[in-house]
Formats: C-alpha cells, sequence, structure tokens
C-alpha cells in the first residue's frame, strides 16, 4: 500500500490542535476533497470525498485515541485506508502534528496520481489549511476527550469539557 508520511508545525498548544481534529465533521473546511465525514459514534465515521473526479463513500473506525497525543484509524467499508496523526508538543505554545496514511489504490487513475506525487501535494496541502484554519481561530470548534484503545472507547470525556458544555464529536 501506498505511504505517505507529512508533518507540520502550528502555532497552538497541543491541546488546541488536538482538540480540533477530533472534530472530523469539520474536515471538508480545510481537506481538499472530502465533501462530508459524519460522526456515527464515538469511533465510527462515514466519509464522503471526491476522488480522481470521483465521489466515492467509506466507513472507518478509530482504534486508538489519546488525548493530546494520537488518533489512529481504519477503513472498515469502501476503499481501504489507514493512518495514524501525532500530535508532538513543541513548547507552550507551538505543535508538530505528524501524519502518517496508508491506503489501497482502485483503479489506475489513482496509482498514477501515487506516481506523480499527486497525494502528497494534497495531503500537505489539507495540513497547511488546517494550520491556517486553526492558527485563524485560536480555539477548537469542539473537543472529544475520550480515550479508545485496542478499538474499545475507554472513557467519555473529561469532566472539565462536560462542565463547560463542550466536549462532543461535533
Amino acid at each position: 500500500m501506498p505511504t505517505v508520511k507529512k508533518s507540520i508545525e502550528v502555532d497552538v498548544p497541543v491541546r488546541i490542535a488536538y482538540d480540533q481534529w477530533t472534530q472530523f465533521e469539520e474536515f471538508p473546511r480545510f481537506m481538499e476533497g472530502v465533501e462530508s465525514v459524519q460522526q456515527l459514534d464515538d469511533k465510527r465515521l462515514h466519509w464522503r470525498a471526491k476522488i480522481g473526479g470521483k465521489v466515492e463513500e467509506w466507513d472507518a473506525e478509530i482504534t486508538e485515541q489519546v488525548p493530546d497525543k494520537i488518533i489512529a484509524w481504519r477503513s472498515t467499508s469502501g476503499a481501504r485506508n489507514e493512518g495514524i496523526v501525532r500530535f508532538v508538543p513543541v513548547g507552550e505554545n507551538k505543535t508538530k502534528i505528524e501524519l502518517e496514511m496508508h491506503w489501497e489504490p482502485k483503479d489506475v487513475t489513482e496509482r498514477i496520481g501515487d506516481v506523480l506525487g499527486a497525494d502528497d501535494a494534497r495531503i500537505q496541502g489539507d495540513l497547511g489549511r488546517f494550520k491556517k484554519f486553526i492558527e485563524e481561530r485560536r480555539s477548537p470548534t469542539g473537543a472529544w476527550r475520550g480515550e479508545i484503545r485496542g478499538g474499545q472507547v475507554e472513557g467519555d470525556r473529561a469532566e472539565e469539557d462536560i462542565e463547560a458544555g463542550t466536549g462532543s464529536r461535533g
């Protein structure tokens, strides 16, 4: 399976970068080609995106999630893909986001796009748009502080999120 590894530094604390990334339904605002992401429950998502000029839909499951550290996923239907995003604090007010993705190209068009580096450029562009989005906002649109380990949801949101009225996926 092709692999892309990209990273970017954003000028916000790790908690803000991580909390925004948990708001999957906001992804179309900064991810090229993503038309919608529907949160089905704490660990399941339904994606709709335009890939190579065609609309594709698939389901994905979050297999591991640790607040302020990582989110890992894999597809459960449609195009085979998986990945992990890591959040690394760089001082108090900066975060390095490391994204690693693997996918199975469905056809010749996707394989050619991979060979030409189109996927690398799109993913780096998505990270750049995320950086602009979160740095302009300075705060997340929401937060989910639960944990998922081995595919099992282990906790709900943190107490301070409940008291603040935030803490939902979307």
